[in-house]
């Protein structure tokens, strides 16, 4: 029977086999959604997933993570509204490292997200390779 600490479901209630870290995605698509989190399991990272900041908000406070990977547009709550709100709160949750992804690439919205508590901001597409280096320097894990 395997052990909660070797396997990984798909609602991220367990930790993977690898890094121990735990990442939260944070973006409406679905398909991006499952794109990072083959990326990111494949790199040994265990996934959740939200559908917008405002679940975003509701997962860390049940689950906090190691990660977090955040799209701008989206419903209920745009991720930089979420990470505002995340930024300001009195709690360990509020210093999660923060990765922003999006399909606007001007130099306004890389500064925007700045402003709202992003550590790095990477335009969509993101390579695997790329997603997961990010990963592991923001977590502490790159070598």
């Amino acid at each position: 029977m395997p052990t909660p600490s070797s396997t990984n479901d798909r609602r991220g209630d367990s930790v993977a086999d690898g890094t121990g870290k735990r990442v939260l995605v944070v973006d409406d698509a679905s398909l991006v959604r499952l794109y990072y989190r083959d990326a990111l399991e494949q790199a040994g990272y265990a996934v959740d997933e939200a559908l917008n900041g405002l679940e975003a908000l509701e997962k860390l406070l049940v689950r906090p993570v190691d990660l977090l990977v955040v799209d701008v547009n989206m419903p209920q709550m745009d991720g930089l509204t979420f990470l505002k709100v995340l930024r300001r709160q009195d709690l360990p949750v509020a210093s999660i490292p923060a990765l922003v992804t999006s399909t606007e690439a001007g130099p306004q919205d890389i500064a925007a997200a700045r402003a709202a508590g992003a550590n790095f901001y990477l335009v969509k597409p993101v390579p695997r390779d790329v997603l997961a280096a990010y990963a592991a320097m923001l977590c502490g894990d790159a070598a």
